[in-house]
Parts: structure tokens; C-alpha cells; sequence
């Protein structure tokens, strides 16, 4: 049934597209990362400043980033299943994202009525999380039987590059359309455009997808859950417990392992920080929807433009020495927030940020298809996503709590942005232990 649906689904969209097996899926996944990236620009960014909007506060837009990224990794661990059901990674990655479009629904609702709850928006933003992060280990999975791997570095470079320049056009897109908004006391109508847009975006996207081939579909489900191959007397699936444990298993033993703690621990450190340059910008700088816009999007700019200058770079020293550069360059950055709120000043540090960020996320794509083994790539995905959500939660908890003890004025914030480049710095031995399966 599934797969009748998916051959028609993207019949006349395969028309239009360049001929060629591998040729064609790689404009179609690019086609996917541009229009995603749109979405993301100016529906996902936004959310937080929604609620503030709305008249919530600094914890609560802080909550909005993290608990639904705890949730959606709680979600997540059907996939194995689910791909085992449909027989198909791609099928189950086309179910999510039609999901994900169809969240933005009840925001765009929210905005028409002018208020909305703060339980309602964590619910609405879990759906929207749990549907990106169920499709994300199939979808890893899948590009990896699809991309030769003499192509990944300079692929994924020049694909992430379109997906920054992408965000970087849906953000701008987003803060003009929310500065017209104010400008004419409709903002939140302004909100309401921008949600309809990202969830049109993300419906654009599964129309790429759709258009996208899945090479030996029986195989590549089979190493969803884990196996080595799907033969006729392979035993009953394990339980999805019994499947994270064993995924947690092996990366115990193996150099997945101590890539997947650096990065969780890491995580933990900028999520401290993170979720609250939103309201800093906002709530306490009294910055306009316009000045926001062009601190924030310098960063999706910058990431566009080096990227494919950190792509050489990644060829010659390796993902392992592009990590190392990403990961200790990021540590001063919430401490350079400090100074001043000085619109230029804070552009220059978006620069740098930029740059230190596009390096240690190109590291982190490149590592996990060098370090993680193409059978257990779902699972430790799995297991990375599901880390990664509670060192979020607890790192953006963290954060909130110290927040609002401290009385959430400048002062406060100026503490949770130190606290954050210490804890960066703690990660450091942690990353000493990273190993590329190449070393």
C-alpha cells in the first residue's frame, strides 16, 4: 500500500527533474534541504519569540526549546518499528514530515485568536519535534545507503551551505514580515503568515522526498533495527528497549561511544545558554523585530559561506581536526554576549559564531557515517537523539532555574551566559577521547 502511494505520489514531480539514478536523487535531497530550511527560517526559529509575543516569559520561551526536543526523542524510539512495519526508511521519513507541516496548524490557530496557553505550545512544538527527530535515524539511514561515501564530505558540505543560506532567507523573510507587523499593531497576524508558510515549505519538502529512490528497501530496513542482513529465519525484533540497550551497548565499546557523551555533554553546555538569547534580545535589550532579525540571521549567513571552505579543510585534516576546531572555539562564545548590546558589535560576534558553529555541526554529519558502522547507524542515532534531548532539557532547565533565582534581569542573564563558557570548557577532556574510525 505504501509503496503504491509513494510511486504516484511524486509522478509529476519526477518530470521536471534531472535524469540519472544517483544524479537525480541528489537534486531532489537538495531540493529537500533547501526548502526544510526555509521552513525552519521562518517557522521553527520563531516559536520562542511567539510565545513572547503572546506575553509569556523568558523560562517559558526557554521550556519551548527544550521539552519538546525531550519529547520528540521519546518519540523517536518507534522508528525502528515502525520502518520494520512499512518495510521502507523512506515511507516512514515522508510520514513524518507530512506530520511536521501539518503542526504548525494550531499556532497559525493561536496567533488568528491572539492567545494561546503555555501547555498548548509545548504540545503543538512536540508534535512539530517528535515528527523531525522519528524521521531523522531513518532518513540517516537511508542517505547512507544513498550517498557514496567518496561523495559525503563535499556533498554534505555544499548541501548544509544551501540549507544555511535557506534558513538565512526564511529568517530574514520572517523578521521583515514580523517589524510590518508591529509596525501596523498585527503582529501576531504576522505570526500567523510566517506559520503558514513553514508548514507550505515543509509540504514542499515531502514532495522532494517522495521524489527521492531507497536503494534495496528490504536491506535498509533490516539494518534499521540493527541486523546484518534479512534473511527468512532471522529471529523476532527485540523490543524497542532491548534495542536502545544494545545500541548503547556497542557504542560502550566503540568510537561512537565517546563521540556521542562529547556531544551530549556539549550540548548540555550551549543549551544552558542557548534557549535564552532569544529573550535577552527581546524582553531585555528591547531589541525591534528587525534588529533581532539581523543579529540572529548573520549567524545562517556566515554558516552559508564557509562552509564549503570548511569542506576542503575537512578533506585534508579530517572530520576529527574539523571537530576539534569547532568544538574549542565555541567554548568563549556566550562571553563575548557580555560587553555590549551594541547592534554592530553583536553582528561581529555572529560572525564568529557562524564559523565556529558551521564547523563543529559539518564534524558532527561527517563523523557519524566515519565512526558509527552502517548496521548500527539507526540505533546510535537513536540513542544520540534520545542523549541529546535530556542533555537539552536538563541543560536549558539549568539555565531557567538559574535565571529565576537571580531575578531574570541583565545581571542574571550575564551569569547564565558565563556559567555556559565554563561548562563548554569541562567538556575538553571529553573530547580528547573522540576517536574517527579512520584513526
Amino acid at each position: 500500500m505504501i509503496d503504491k502511494f509513494l510511486r504516484m505520489f511524486p509522478l509529476l514531480l519526477r518530470r521536471g527533474l534531472p535524469q540519472g539514478g544517483l544524479r537525480r536523487d541528489l537534486w531532489v535531497s537538495t531540493a529537500d534541504a533547501a526548502t526544510y530550511s526555509v521552513m525552519v527560517g521562518c517557522g521553527e526559529t520563531y516559536i520562542p519569540a511567539f510565545a513572547l509575543a503572546l506575553g509569556l516569559g523568558p523560562v517559558a520561551a526557554g521550556m519551548l526549546v527544550s521539552v519538546p526536543i525531550f519529547a520528540g526523542a521519546l518519540f523517536q524510539l518507534v522508528t525502528p518499528l515502525a520502518v520494520r512495519w512499512l518495510g521502507t526508511n523512506r515511507g516512514w521519513v515522508i510520514a513524518c514530515t507530512v506530520v511536521q507541516s501539518l503542526s504548525f496548524v494550531p499556532l497559525v490557530f493561536w496567533a488568528l485568536r491572539g492567545k494561546a496557553q503555555l501547555a498548548e505550545l509545548l504540545v503543538a512544538a512536540s508534535v512539530y519535534w517528535a515528527a523531525g527527530m522519528a524521521g531523522a535515524p531513518a532518513w540517516n539511514t537511508w542517505m547512507g545507503t544513498l550517498i557514496p561515501e567518496r561523495m559525503r564530505t563535499s556533498y554534505f558540505a555544499q548541501r548544509n551551505r544551501l540549507g544555511q543560506f535557506c534558513i538565512f532567507l526564511g529568517f530574514v523573510v520572517g523578521g521583515i514580515t514580523l517589524q510590518a507587523g508591529e509596525t501596523h499593531g498585527l503582529t501576531l497576524l504576522a505570526f500567523a503568515v510566517l506559520f503558514t508558510a513553514a508548514g507550505i515549505c515543509r509540504l514542499v519538502s515531502t514532495l522532494f522526498l517522495a521524489a527521492c529512490s531507497e536503494p534495496d528497501q528490504r536491506s535498509t530496513a533490516a539494518t534499521a533495527n540493527g541486523v546484518a542482513a534479512a534473511q527468512q529465519d532471522e529471529p523476532p525484533p527485540p523490543t524497542q528497549i532491548r534495542q536502545l540497550h544494545n545500541a548503547i551497548s556497542t557504542m560502550i565499546v566503540s568510537p561512537s561511544g565517546a563521540l556521542v557523551v562529547y556531544l551530549c555533554s556539549l550540548s548540555f553546555a550551549a543549551q544552558f545558554s542557548g534557549p535564552y538569547f532569544t529573550p535577552y534580545m527581546l524582553r531585555e535589550s528591547h531589541f525591534s523585530y528587525s534588529a533581532f532579525m539581523l543579529v540572529s540571521a548573520t549567524s545562517f549567513l556566515v554558516k552559508g559561506l564557509v562552509l564549503p571552505s570548511l569542506g576542503r579543510l575537512g578533506s585534508r585534516i579530517g572530520s576529527l581536526g574539523l571537530l576539534w576546531i569547532g568544538g574549542l572555539s565555541t567554548i568563549p562564545l556566550s562571553l563575548l554576549w557580555l560587553p555590549s548590546t551594541n547592534i554592530s558589535y553583536l553582528i561581529g560576534v555572529q560572525i564568529v559564531a557562524g564559523t565556529c558553529w558551521a564547523s563543529y555541526e559539518l564534524a558532527v554529519v561527517l563523523l557519524f557515517f566515519e565512526a558509527v558502522p552502517h548496521r548500527e547507524r539507526t540505533g546510535v542515532i537513536t540513542a544520540y537523539n534520545l542523549g541529546l534531548a535530556v542533555a537539552t532539557l536538563a541543560g536549558a532547565g539549568a539555565g531557567g532555574i538559574v535565571l529565576r533565582m537571580l531575578g531574570e534581569d541583565r545581571n542574571a542573564y550575564c551569569t547564565v551566559f558565563a556559567l555556559s563558557s565554563l561548562l563548554r570548557l569541562a567538556t575538553v577532556p571529553l573530547l580528547l577521547r573522540v576517536r574517527s574510525a579512520k584513526h
